[in-house]
């Protein structure tokens, strides 16, 4: 007998709608056990998914999906939704290699209506295509569903105020509020005053109101003064009103007698609407939902059995070796300052946060505001740190060009993540930093090789009257421990670690074990080059002059990357040997193992050594 008989009837949102009402309950309950076998055996997301189960049953089978469309915030929470929408087979493919996509991805399904990974971009997207549905004539619903701290991001208070003025638009915006943080916990009266305030009765006589009292404005204004105060006694919505918003709730959003009835009602009304629900991250299964964070990304894990963490693990991450120079730098120097956008575990700030307090800030999903902050305390002699994941700098170039670059002024960034990523795929890569960031004018840019030259280039940006960078890839690096002294590098200077002949590869960060292994076999030079900017013109001089060949490695795009720097310098020399240069193509590479992603490229080992072969004769 199946495990999953109601869910294994469901291969589109129509089979979902066209179950009892009485189905749906049970129903949540298979897709709550699936979604934990399934993500224990293929890692990703999971206590957000957790949380989304019954609003996801509960959009689908009120909305007419596809053509109502769907944005979903944080695009991690969708996991349910693709179940839903016939990819329950596909997601023992999950984030891997020719799989199905973590992700909201349009190419993958046409309930996927927009491609989401980044935050706080739902509700721009839902406004545009809910003005499309305007100018078309068409009658769908646009709802954008957002949460997982998405509303802190100052795009989705854009987003709130320009659709706020737009009355004739048939906008829905569901904010998740997964972690407590704006409302408490919901009882009978808020979930009956929800259904209240949606329903048809009270919103007749809010029309009604309106037009009778639409001929004395003062009346009306006072009118509408008096909603507003009796509402804010019992719900936090005055804010969203004040925006233009009709605002419902909050509501329990794991219950579906009242989360169905509530939209039903929403589905009817016309202008832009705000519905509030509370849901709880891990929900269901007690191992989340008593640690969200440990369950929000994981690997593959026994279910039953729950994740074992394992506190013997060999090598340091990248992430770690910052984590604990940041607090080895902070105990010998108090103007040191840590900030993050929302990513304090995942950029390894834990035990600063627990050991320094007042010295660490959490600004939340806005790396705008993160680096403008930093700035401005740079300006009154502190030296703030920027702990962010290169895809996640993309949102702050103005600040960082504008604020920071421009005013010269001592800004650390600690660029993790650089390189490719692995299951998060294109969303997620840092395949674009050492391009966007070379061409600043007053940028350091270092990328370290191991992880003992991650702290001493730390340590080297934070004595550095500049702006600076270091970015280092995801995961653990080649195993050199760092040493506990820290020693500034001569800035702009790179290493020779083999000498050999003809051919001399010019690799940066995580390409230079690459490049060690290509050279002894072909008995080549190998020079870990350091810094991307000011790159090391005399080292590379050197080796134009007694190599016949130089090729240049770096995990970044190779259009308008180091390589296209490299070549810029050799423009400049009398003696100018072949040039190769070896990096990212220009495509978005998919998700998959890291490994295996660099292998598909051709940046592995065999990958390099066939590249050269191409272009240089290897066995004369």
């Amino acid at each position: 007998m199946s495990a999953y008989p109601l869910l294994e009837r469901i291969g589109s949102p129509a089979d979902l709608r066209a179950l009892d009402r009485r189905e749906l309950r049970p129903l949540a309950d298979e897709l709550r056990a699936f979604l934990i076998e399934s993500v224990s055996k293929t890692g990703g997301h999971l206590s957000s998914n957790l949380g989304t189960v019954e609003l996801t049953i509960a959009l689908h089978y009120v909305f007419q999906t596809p053509e109502d469309r769907i944005v979903w915030d944080v695009g991690h929470q969708t996991y349910g939704h693709k179940v839903l929408t016939g990819r329950r087979e596909a997601m023992a493919s999950l984030r891997r290699w020719g799989g199905i996509s973590g992700f909201p991805r349009r190419c993958e399904s046409e309930y996927d209506t927009f491609g989401t990974a980044h935050s706080s971009t739902s509700i721009s997207a839902a406004l545009g295509m809910a003005v499309a549905a305007r100018n078309l004539g068409a009658d769908r619903r646009a709802i954008a569903v957002i949460g997982d701290g998405a509303m802190s991001a100052g795009m989705a208070f854009e987003a709130l105020n320009n659709a706020g003025d737009m009355s004739d638009v048939n906008l829905l915006v569901i904010l998740n509020d997964n972690e407590m943080s704006i409302s408490p916990p919901v009882g009978a009266l808020t979930k009956i005053l929800a259904r209240l305030m949606s329903g048809s009765t009270f919103n007749a006589a809010r029309r009604a109101g309106e037009k009778v009292l639409g001929v004395a404005p003062p009346m009306l204004d006072f009118a509408r003064r008096v909603e507003e105060h009796v509402k804010g006694l019992i719900t936090p919505g005055t804010l969203f009103e004040e925006f233009g918003f009709h605002y419902y709730g909050p509501i329990d959003g794991h219950d579906l007698d009242a989360l169905i009835p509530t939209l039903q009602n929403l589905r009817r009304l016309k202008g832009p609407q705000f519905l509030h629900v509370i849901t709880r991250k891990g929900h269901g299964y007690k191992l989340a939902e008593a640690d969200p964070v440990l369950y929000h990304g994981v690997s593959q894990f026994d279910h039953t059995a729950g994740i074992q963490c394992d506190k013997s693990a060999s090598k340091l991450t990248y992430t770690q070796v910052f984590g604990d120079w940041l607090c080895d730098i902070a105990a010998v120097d108090s103007r040191v300052i840590g900030i993050t956008p929302a990513m304090r575990e995942g950029s390894g700030l834990v035990r600063f946060a627990q050991e320094f307090p007042d010295r660490y800030y959490d600004v939340g999903i806005a790396e705008q505001h993160a680096l403008t902050f930093a700035a401005g305390l740079a300006c009154e002699g502190y030296k703030p740190v920027v702990a962010i994941y290169s895809t996640f700098l993309q949102r702050a170039y103005d600040q960082l060009v504008h604020d920071i670059a421009l005013q010269n002024l001592p800004v650390v960034l600690a660029i993790d993540r650089g390189g490719l990523v692995g299951a998060d795929g294109a969303t997620h890569h840092g395949a674009f930093d050492l391009s966007y960031l070379g061409c600043i004018p007053n940028m350091v840019i270092m990328t370290p090789a191991d992880e003992n030259e991650c702290r001493q280039m730390l340590y080297t940006a934070i004595c550095h009257d500049g702006p600076t960078a270091v970015r280092y890839p995801r995961g653990s690096g080649p195993g050199i421990p760092p040493n506990k002294t820290m020693t500034a590098l001569p800035i702009g200077k790179g290493d020779i670690r083999r000498r050999g002949h003809r051919i001399a590869l010019l690799a940066f960060g995580s390409m230079v074990t690459v490049a060690e292994l290509v050279a002894q076999r072909l008995d080549a030079t190998c020079a870990n080059m350091r810094f991307v900017k000011p790159l090391d013109v005399g080292l590379i001089a050197e080796l134009a002059a007694s190599h016949e060949l130089l090729v240049t490695l770096e995990e970044n795009a190779v259009i308008g990357g180091v390589g296209s720097e490299v070549s810029r310098v050799l423009d400049t020399l009398a003696q100018r040997p072949r040039l190769l240069r070896l990096g990212l193509p220009d495509q978005f590479i998919d998700h998959g193992d890291q490994a295996q992603l660099l292998r598909s490229i051709g940046l592995d080992v065999d990958g390099v050594l066939a590249a050269i072969g191409r272009v240089y004769p290897l066995n004369s």
